[in-house]
């Protein structure tokens, strides 16, 4: 990371009784980057944020946000960010306008500067033709950009966001992406946590989370580059039946489900796609498609959560 670090997360930690929800985490976000904290359910990535909104109090470690700590001063953060999480809240029956303003109120924004900031957000969000409409009638899609539009109104230094596409239809997803883009490009530092793999390609770096702990954190060119092992696709009609076939192979290091198709992990391409081939012509598969593929997030995510167990 070439720029100033504005985060510091130095073993951050948090139990509830004998469950470990966070354990000993530790990164750096850098000033005007836009940092993905990704993995599925239960990795910790809630938790991590709601730590670092000041919101929830670490059990070990700690946390310094423009270097103030949300261990000892977990108040002191808060003027500087803008948290959203998973069920942001929004009040129903209230029009657009009327959250954008109670927001407005409640962030102390000078009421000089409040034109210019509306029109701003309506500008990214393209809510405008909406503005009168009650939040409760909008979209899953708009509830979301009203939600982050709520929460950009004080202009924070620091966005923390709990998988703001959750649920959200393709097109919103978009939209929302665009306006994150435009706030980095800006200056602020975003944190985003998603459990959508095939999102964390839009992230300037990643950290990889499991079970509470970090798996791997770089970018996501260089996490797929430093992939151990090639990848062979192989789609075929009764996949299942298949990925238990190639499980049994020396040659496959590892076998893995998308859809309908398989990345089937080996070694070595040259070496080992022929036993391959030559398996499943035995038993009588004969593959829709075959072919070799550059490993994605997910087929990385899989690799370093197998290295771990």
């Amino acid at each position: 990371m070439n720029v100033p670090a504005i985060i510091r997360v130095q073993g951050l930690s948090r139990r509830f009784g004998d469950t470990v929800a966070v354990d000993a985490i530790s990164f750096d976000v850098g000033r005007g980057e836009l940092f993905g904290l990704v993995g599925p359910d239960g990795a910790g990535k809630t938790t991590t944020l709601r730590m670092l909104a000041g919101v929830m109090r670490p059990t070990d470690g700690d946390a310094f946000l423009d270097q103030i700590s949300i261990a000892t001063d977990p108040e002191g953060v808060k003027h500087m960010i803008a948290y959203m999480p998973q069920r942001f809240g929004l009040y129903t029956d209230l029009t657009v306008m009327e959250n954008l303003s109670f927001y407005a109120d409640l962030y102390r924004v000078p009421k000089r500067e409040r034109a210019a900031r509306l029109e701003r957000l309506f500008q990214f969000s393209n809510l405008g033709p909406f503005k009168d409409r009650l939040a409760g009638q909008l979209s899953g899609g708009m509830k979301q950009k009203l939600g982050l539009s709520c929460a950009l109104i004080h202009q924070p230094k620091i966005l923390l966001l709990d998988e703001p596409t959750f649920g959200v239809d393709p097109i919103s997803r978009r939209d929302l992406w665009l306006i994150l883009h435009d706030m980095v490009a800006e200056g602020v530092t975003a944190v985003v946590s998603t459990a959508y793999l095939d999102e964390a390609e839009r992230f300037d770096r990643v950290a990889l989370l499991h079970d509470g702990k970090v798996l791997a954190i770089d970018t996501p060119e260089a996490l797929s580059a430093a992939f151990d092992g090639e990848i062979l696709v192989i789609e075929v009609a009764q996949p299942r039946e298949v990925k238990r076939l190639l499980e049994q192979l020396p040659a496959v290091v590892r076998a893995v489900l998308f859809g309908d198709k398989l990345h089937v992990v080996m070694r070595s391409m040259h070496t080992d796609q022929p036993a391959i081939e030559a398996a499943l012509k035995a038993n009588g598969v004969e593959p829709r498609a075959l072919h070799a593929a550059p490993a994605t997030l997910e087929d990385v995510f899989i690799g370093r959560m197998s290295e771990a167990a």
